[in-house]
């Protein structure tokens, strides 16, 4: 089963991008983030076509995640438990079954800046939630994985030029603390799992020639539970979509799982 996370900064935007990447690709699932679309404007169709079902959790202009399966879903649920007032669109889960079932969490974590100011807190606030979830999805003891943006740099490697980045909500020692809470239940963080080393990054900022330049950064991961982990095969960075004609800020990652 292979298992792609895309933050595709806009459907609009990404209309021929998407499902180009997606014909070569050939993802049996796809976690969409930032499809910056309420739910009934989403262009369900052109994946449909393609043989995905579709199950989005959309927002007007922000947001929004999505998933798009070759593979029967179930159980689909929407917004990350643990703040009933929270309208913001981020989380998308569902039961994925293939050779056996896979529970699969999409995210899109808030950036957080400016910091330090309230939407800092409020990053800090959804991380502590996403702990909690990952808690029950450790405690289930079954093959689960929670993908996407993550807005966090774990390490300064995982940035071209990490002294830039210091005192960024992506990599402030209290953000990488929490995601380190996170990964310190039990989790598998696929890519450095297989691939070790500075000079891999998922995100190239439009501004100041960054792309041209490689200054990139690594915020794209997969978690995987010691029960997913057992059934991982590869991960990569599909980097060289980053080149090609309007494209995402951040490229696909992607987990190949024997399942």
């Amino acid at each position: 089963m292979k298992i792609a996370t895309f933050n595709i900064n806009g459907i609009k935007a990404r209309i021929n991008a998407l499902p180009e990447w997606l014909d070569e690709a050939q993802p049996d699932v796809a976690l969409l983030q930032e499809i910056k679309s309420v739910d009934e404007n989403f262009p369900r169709e052109l994946f449909e076509e393609r043989g995905y079902n579709v199950e989005t959790h959309g927002q007007k202009s922000f947001n929004g995640v999505a998933i798009l399966s070759k593979l029967p879903l179930e159980d689909v649920t929407r917004g990350l438990p643990g703040d009933d007032e929270d309208e913001q669109a981020r989380w998308i889960e569902a039961t994925v079954v293939g050779k056996q079932a896979i529970r699969i969490c999409g995210l899109y974590l808030p950036n957080g800046n400016p910091c330090p100011g309230p939407k800092y807190d409020y990053k800090l606030a959804w991380m502590k939630r996403l702990k909690s979830r990952a808690e029950e999805l450790m405690a289930a003891e079954e093959p689960a994985l929670m993908a996407g943006d993550y807005n966090i740099i774990p390490q300064d490697e995982d940035a071209k030029r990490p002294e830039v980045w210091q005192e960024d909500a992506l990599a402030r020692p209290e953000s990488r603390a929490a995601y380190r809470e996170i990964l310190n239940l039990g989790f598998t963080e696929a890519f450095r799992a297989r691939t070790q080393g500075p000079g891999h990054y998922s995100f190239w900022d439009y501004q100041a020639g960054a792309w041209n330049k490689d200054d990139g950064i690594r915020i794209d991961h997969f978690l995987l539970t010691p029960q997913c982990a057992d059934l991982l095969l590869d991960c990569q960075i599909d980097k060289d979509v980053r080149a090609r004609e309007k494209p995402s800020d951040h490229v696909p990652v992607w987990v190949e799982l024997d399942a």
